[in-house]
């Protein structure tokens, strides 16, 4: 892509309207969650990619890791035993790959449970949110962690979340949790931008067949229920395992094919970001009231 291009694709973007009650923070432009309901459906990579993908176009762009339980962004950015530094009283976040990134995984010992009720969970994420030093960022990706308890029910209620986009296998029983989550959102009036089908298909390596292996057309019938569009269909393969194992997501490869699917999705998820209300509210000076 041009840099005319990348330039006219960073400056197009604008902050976007939060549900009723919120206030957006000052230097976060859109926060976009990534979200599924069902655990294992390849969430956190579908992340880190989308995030990769969207800072290739040029956009100042964030990732939060907000999985308190089974934090996954430490091993797929290759920052495993990565420390934030603190500074007046809030987390430095890595910046790596041309994005800022936090996890609670950089907090605890990787293998640390973290045993804590929903109260104390939702005072971390509070904390990861709203005590961090990000820079002034056109998105910040947030990497949801499943269900649709006591902590998304928080977050929807406590964070301006933008919008989200949800990932889904083809399998029938993905769809079920994964309906419930976007169910859980319309309740919330957080809109969605559309939907992720993971592992809906392996091409073999040697001979080229097509297996859908989880089934077929599931993410396409969650789509049409909630009237929202299939953003991206992602194969299952071995290159985005071992990208994801190694920490380095494959999105940062131009010469790989399924760079170029996230990269679609990547702008396919800004059209959709693009067709909803706009938040006009920074662009006004202060009002001088004339007695």
């Amino acid at each position: 892509m041009s840099e005319r291009l990348l330039s006219q694709v960073k400056t197009s973007i604008i902050p976007h309207k939060v549900k009723n009650g919120l206030v957006r923070i000052a230097n976060i432009k859109n926060i976009i969650a990534v979200t599924s309901g069902k655990g294992g459906v390849g969430k956190s990579t579908t992340a880190i990619n989308l995030a990769v993908s969207l800072a290739k176009l040029g956009l100042n762009v964030g990732l939060l890791d907000a999985d308190i339980y089974g934090p996954s962004i430490p091993m797929l950015v290759g920052e495993r035993g990565f420390k934030p530094d603190v500074a007046e009283n809030k987390f430095v976040p890595l910046n790596k790959f041309g994005i800022e990134i936090l996890s609670f995984g950089f907090l605890i010992s990787e293998k640390e449970p973290a045993i804590w009720r929903g109260a104390i969970v939702n005072k971390a994420l509070d904390q990861l949110l709203f005590d961090t030093m990000w820079s002034d960022l056109d998105c910040l990706i947030i990497d949801m962690p499943p269900g649709t308890g006591d902590i998304h029910l928080t977050m929807c209620q406590k964070m301006p979340i933008t919008a989200v986009v949800s990932v889904t296998t083809p399998q029938d029983i993905a769809l079920l949790d994964v309906a419930k989550s976007l169910q859980m959102y319309k309740k919330m009036d957080i809109p969605c931008l559309g939907i992720i089908e993971n592992m809906s298909m392996h091409i073999c390596s040697n001979c080229g067949q097509v297996d859908e292996i989880f089934g077929s057309l599931g993410g396409n019938k969650l789509a049409n229920d909630f009237d929202v569009e299939l953003l991206a269909k992602l194969p299952l393969n071995r290159t985005i395992r071992e990208g994801s194992d190694n920490g380095t997501p494959v999105a940062l490869n131009d010469n790989l094919p399924e760079a170029a699917i996230y990269q679609e999705l990547a702008t396919n998820i800004l059209d959709k970001l693009s067709k909803l209300p706009k938040d006009y509210s920074s662009l006004l000076g202060k009002v001088n009231v004339i007695k």
